[in-house]
């Protein structure tokens, strides 16, 4: 009698490949590709095999042990959403392209939501009225839409994808608060229990919008978030991090004007005079949302942050070379010494402490060398303008950063009244007057979370799933099907191991066996049992764990044994310490 819980490869839907797909371009898309998780049905449209789907599941439903465990609350909400609550935001037209907008034969305008947002606040906004209400949470997993100009990478830059996303609502900035670190903290142990090296880092809001927020953020080679951290804990995104960069100074007497013909680059500037880049000071021009002038600076060897640059000037719009001209700029030799009087000069505040700048002399094919800061210059703003970049100090303990590059599974948002006051959703006040609520949002990327996983844990032959997300925890291969010693042996084994809680599939193909144990290493069981007949002649079968190699001939006994402690002393089989601690001794 066969157990209906043990999976079997010989009915299993895990069609395998032997070779790369073409279109694949990292190891997360060909392997999930190659070992029968995902197939593409349109460009940035996925569907997932039984093996995905397992894995899916045990990503969702660690999310919601965890949402669970911090008191919000499951909805589900449609993924079609009416135009006109994103128009009441004001979202409908900032949103941009990626929104994937249709009409209905009433030639009413919709949404497929990349976002929830819009909907939960009209949600609750005629329901939840009062301060006694509050704080609310509530949460969904859902598939959302963005229609991404050029999708690639997988289930990394996809146009449907699946994701967590939760709302709360407030009375005060102190209740948003609380909840903001409660569920900071979950999400770390998501990342934790599904064996992600991750870290949480400062971050941008970008279109969901608030004031705080942090991404938490796998780390992988493949990701395409640039990173800095520091040993103390400090981490950020380089385009939201405080910028703490150490120029270098090139001293000279007195400022001096030199001629530098064909020199229109900071690195043609740096090579001319033969100092590093680090030693010039970059000129950007611009005008702000008032039409003023602005004129920033920078160190050489940095690039400005455009999002930062708009914070400080009041908005920021570089000059085409026509504008530039018009006003008496020089491109390529701009500087900070002759500037047109309206000009309103910000500098990084990195070159504060630079004495003598290197910089345009704003004449062509002429620059300033030991231009004195205050003397021959000012400035009328110090202001954080750079992109972050390794070997920056760190703003927390002024070591320097370390670089790295890294996916989004997830991210972490204060929206304060953001949407709460523009679409008109308040609630009464102990004292009896009406407020806008108070908002956070906080959303996990489910599937591409399944592909950070693959990113982190796959060598030369396969994917090598943690445990807690695996597929299945036990795959157990029989040499030979059909034998009447090794079949039966190996289908007793397998049904021990279900009922100890385990999750075991059978590879029962009558297939060679180095094509079994190539298939159990590319679809990644965490632990493989094979059974043979040389073995069984002494009572033992082979034990193999995929995410070390480690092998090692164990008695039957002894192997149930093992695993019926290490279940009666573990009350999931979520940990690989819980499983693999006594085998692998």
């Amino acid at each position: 009698m066969t157990n209906s819980n043990i999976m079997r490869m010989s009915q299993l839907y895990a069609p395998t490949l032997k070779e790369d797909p073409t279109d694949a371009e990292i190891a997360s898309h060909k392997l999930l590709l190659r070992a029968g998780f995902i197939r593409k049905t349109a460009s940035g449209v996925y569907t997932f095999l039984p093996l995905g789907k397992r894995v899916l599941s045990k990503v969702e439903d660690i999310v919601r042990e965890e949402m669970d465990a911090i008191g919000a609350q499951e909805i589900m909400m449609p993924a079609l959403q009416p135009a006109e609550l994103w128009h009441e935001s004001g979202r409908w037209n900032d949103y941009g392209p990626e929104l994937m907008r249709l009409k209905d034969r009433h030639d009413h305008e919709f949404c497929l939501g990349p976002t929830h947002e819009e909907l939960l606040t009209a949600l609750v906004r005629n329901e939840l009225r009062s301060y006694k209400q509050l704080p609310l949470s509530l949460y969904q997993i859902q598939v959302k839409f963005r229609d991404e100009i050029r999708p690639r990478f997988g289930l990394l830059r996809s146009r449907e994808f699946i994701m967590k996303d939760a709302y709360s609502f407030h009375a005060d900035q102190e209740s948003l608060q609380k909840t903001y670190d409660e569920m900071s903290e979950a999400y770390g142990r998501i990342c934790d229990r599904m064996g992600l090296d991750y870290r949480p880092v400062e971050a941008d809001p970008g279109q969901i919008g608030g004031s705080v927020t942090c991404e938490f953020m796998a780390l992988a080679e493949a990701g395409e978030a640039e990173l800095v951290h520091c040993s103390c804990g400090y981490a950020a995104n380089t385009e939201a991090g405080d910028c703490l960069a150490r120029p270098t100074v090139y001293d000279v007497p007195a400022m001096e004007k030199v001629a530098t013909p064909d020199v229109h680059t900071i690195a043609e500037l740096a090579a001319f005079l033969d100092i590093p880049e680090s030693s010039t000071v970059k000129a950007l021009s611009g005008k702000n949302d008032e039409g003023k002038l602005v004129v920033m600076f920078v160190p050489g060897d940095h690039e400005l942050n455009e999002i930062k640059a708009a914070r400080a000037a009041g908005g920021f719009t570089l000059l085409t070379d026509e504008d530039m001209e018009s006003f008496g700029l020089h491109k390529g030799s701009m500087g900070p010494v002759g500037l047109p009087e309206d000009a309103y000069v910000i500098a990084a505040r990195s070159l504060q402490a630079v004495p003598k700048w290197v910089v345009g002399a704003n004449e062509d094919g002429y620059h300033y060398v030991g231009a004195q800061l205050g003397v021959d210059f000012k400035v009328d703003e110090w202001a954080d303008l750079c992109i972050v970049r390794p070997g920056d100090s760190c703003p927390t303990c002024g070591l320097p950063l370390e670089g790295a590059r890294g996916i989004e599974v997830s991210q972490v948002f204060q929206l304060g009244d953001k949407y709460s006051r523009s679409m008109g959703a308040t609630f009464m006040t102990e004292d009896g007057t009406e407020q806008p609520f108070l908002m956070g949002c906080y959303g996990v990327g489910v599937s591409r979370t399944m592909a950070a996983i693959v990113e982190q844990h796959n060598d030369e032959h396969g994917i090598s799933w943690p445990l807690a997300v695996a597929p299945a925890h036990v795959c157990v291969i029989p040499l030979t099907v059909g034998d009447d010693e090794v079949q039966p042996a190996a289908e007793k084994l397998a049904s021990e191991l279900s009922r100890l809680g385990l999750e075991v599939v059978i590879d029962d193909r009558k297939e060679r066996a180095g094509v079994k144990f190539a298939d159990a290493d590319l679809i990644g069981w965490p632990l493989q049992i094979i059974v043979g007949k040389r073995g069984l002649a002494e009572q033992k079968v082979e034990i193999k764990r995929r995410s070390t190699g480690a092998r090692r001939d164990i008695p039957l006994t002894a192997l149930t044994d093992a695993l019926a402690f290490a279940q009666r002393n573990s009350k999931v089989w979520g940990s690989e310490v819980s499983l693999f601690g006594s085998l692998f001794e």
